[in-house]
């Protein structure tokens, strides 16, 4: 049989009675009324309803032994359902086709989860049979979804006047930030390429070259632990623009979410996207990706509790550390503070202070250790009401913001507080440039070690590093971090005092990034950008949890691919070409 041009399924319209039309998919549901048998016909556009008469005797027959996921031709008019039987749920829910021929195409074994539903199925086995799960209508609308977000990105920079240019995969390895996925060379023994993490430094060199505005819809390559909202290889926007400054950046991205979100979401995003700066972030939500759906904003108390007798805040502030605290607009009990205490704790905090307001008095068990003045000041400066309470931290500062962060994360969520549904994007800028290894306690980048510093903290380099802030900015929705862009550093000079500032010695900065000096030194236009995960975008937009629900093939939190079984071993013969040798780890012995 030849397949003959095919009406999909989900176009179908009241329209288009009377009209005999083929269509092909996949068999959704089943229904034998004793003489009427209905199927639901399924492809990539929707679902439509075929109806099979016994008149047809052989379409008939044939439907009889119908399978779930089954491949199917049907052939028949399209006919408007009779009155009281339309289904409301479905855009073709008007019409149905009476079938007067059928063809199997290929007849389906019973899959290992039902795909006509949306139900709660195992990852493992969703990723084990990706392919069976992505016929499922929320799977398949994410990535349609995916399809359309990513469109509107392309149609809104063309009308801009960027241009996408592609840029190398495999790349030298420069290691900054994760670990690079190394690929050996077969022609260059014993020397390796990188997958790219991002394409930052052919995309400055691209401004190098005049490009002047530049993107790309770019694969990029981390070897870093698994999160819901990572992959190890993962998509982003990645922008690039000539003789700019921040203003001129965030417009662009800014307006370029707005065009997204209403061709593809039909919502609006506010523009101008509010700012704030990195250090007002931390000190009012405890993050540098603030969730601004709803309120509770973290207040400094230290002032307050200067002089109080109080052993543990005495005692954090003598240390130099900070007192600072959370209204909780909500009564809540023992149960509910015992959960944010552990989290308080999770951060580092020693424990979590808490009072609550009643009509005429604070009450805590710690209460009776504070003078009126700093319960007065207390209740003035937090506006707690009846009903409410109020919790602290007493710590470093640095301690108490990260405490207080996930407290006033957990708090909104356990109590119902986030406004649902709403999309909340804010800037938060002037980064530091440089920060300290959690691991080794020595100087790093925040951002990348390309950021521009800003012009009157210059003077800072060389004598307080730390205090220097960076021409960056991270946009943020709901709490999620979307992507970060900065204003570039363009002058060789200034690149190597910022290499200087991270310990790289000239010679060693020559051997890294010599060819990126050397462009800059004919004449390099200043310049900026941004990047944000395609990813993450998506999996927003579409309300999920995990990035994994919006890829069509992702690995799993164990970074492995489980419908091919990847990562997977090589042929001996493979690996001699290349050099090398596989050593695993040695087998713990068990005591």
């Amino acid at each position: 049989m030849s397949l003959t041009p095919r009406a999909p399924c989900g176009t179908l319209r009241v329209e288009q009675a009377g009209q005999s039309v083929d269509v092909y998919g996949w068999v959704h549901r089943r229904r034998d009324l004793g003489g009427l048998i209905f199927i639901d016909l399924r492809d990539r556009s929707g679902i439509v309803q075929v109806k099979f008469d016994p008149v047809h005797a052989q379409a008939h027959a044939t439907a009889g032994e119908l399978r779930p996921e089954s491949v199917i031709r049907v052939h028949g008019p399209v006919v408007k359902r009779p009155a009281g039987t339309e289904n409301k749920e479905l855009a073709t829910g008007a019409v149905e086709i009476d079938a007067d021929a059928v063809d199997i195409l290929n007849r389906a074994q019973p899959p290992p989860f039902n795909v006509n539903e949306d139900g709660v199925v195992d990852e493992q086995l969703r990723l084990r049979y990706r392919y069976l799960d992505l016929r499922r209508q929320r799977m398949a609308r994410n990535l349609q979804l995916r399809h359309r977000m990513a469109k509107a990105i392309r149609d809104f920079l063309d009308d801009e006047g960027f241009v996408e240019i592609e840029t190398p995969v495999l790349i030298r390895s420069t290691p900054e930030g994760a670990r690079d996925y190394l690929v050996p060379s077969r022609l260059k023994a014993g020397h390796v390429y990188a997958l790219a993490q991002s394409p930052q430094l052919y995309k400055q060199l691209l401004m190098v070259a005049g490009m002047d505005r530049y993107f790309q819809i770019v694969r990029c390559y981390r070897d870093e632990d698994q999160r819901a909202d990572r992959q190890p290889e993962f998509t982003q926007l990645d922008l690039e623009m000539s003789f700019v400054a921040e203003d001129d950046v965030l417009d662009v991205v800014e307006r370029c979410f707005a065009h997204v979100w209403k061709q593809v979401l039909g919502a609006v995003v506010p523009t101008p996207i509010r700012r704030i700066t990195h250090a007002d972030a931390i000190l009012r939500y405890g993050v540098d990706k603030p969730d601004l759906r709803y309120g509770l904003e973290i207040q400094e108390l230290s002032s307050i509790f200067a002089g109080t007798e109080f052993k543990i805040f005495r005692q954090a502030l003598d240390a130099g550390g900070v007192v600072r605290g959370l209204r909780i607009p909500k009564a809540i009990g023992g149960k509910e503070i015992d959960a944010l205490t552990e989290a308080a704790r999770g951060d580092g905090a020693k424990g979590l202070a808490f009072w609550h307001r009643e009509a005429e008095a604070w009450r805590s068990p710690i209460t009776k250790f504070f003078n009126e003045r700093e319960l007065a000041a207390l209740e003035q400066v937090t506006q707690a009401q009846p009903g409410e309470v109020v919790v602290a931290v007493a710590d470093r500062a640095e301690v108490a913001a990260a405490a207080l962060g996930s407290v006033r994360k957990l708090a909104a969520r356990s109590l119902g507080l986030i406004n649902e549904g709403t999309f909340e994007f804010v800037w938060v800028t002037e980064f530091p440039l440089f920060e300290r290894s959690k691991e080794t306690g020595g100087v790093t980048a925040a951002h990348h070690p390309f950021t521009a510093p800003r012009p009157e903290d210059v003077p800072l380099l060389a004598s307080e590093p730390m205090r220097v802030r960076a021409r960056a900015y991270d946009l943020v929705l709901n709490g999620t971090e979307l992507g970060s862009g900065s204003i570039r550093i363009h002058d060789p000079e200034m690149q190597q005092r910022v290499f200087s500032g991270l310990g790289m010695a000239p010679e060693d900065a020559e051997r890294r990034f010599g060819f990126l000096l050397d462009a800059f030194r004919y004449g390099a236009p200043p310049h900026g950008g941004f990047a944000y995960g395609l990813d993450r975008v998506v999996m927003l937009a579409a309300g999920e949890e995990t990035i994994r629900e919006v890829i069509a093939f992702p690995k799993n939190q164990q970074a492995e691919e489980v419908m091919t079984d990847a990562p997977a071993p090589v042929d001996a013969k493979q690996l001699r070409e290349l050099g090398l040798e596989l050593v695993r780890p040695p087998v713990k012995q068990g005591r």
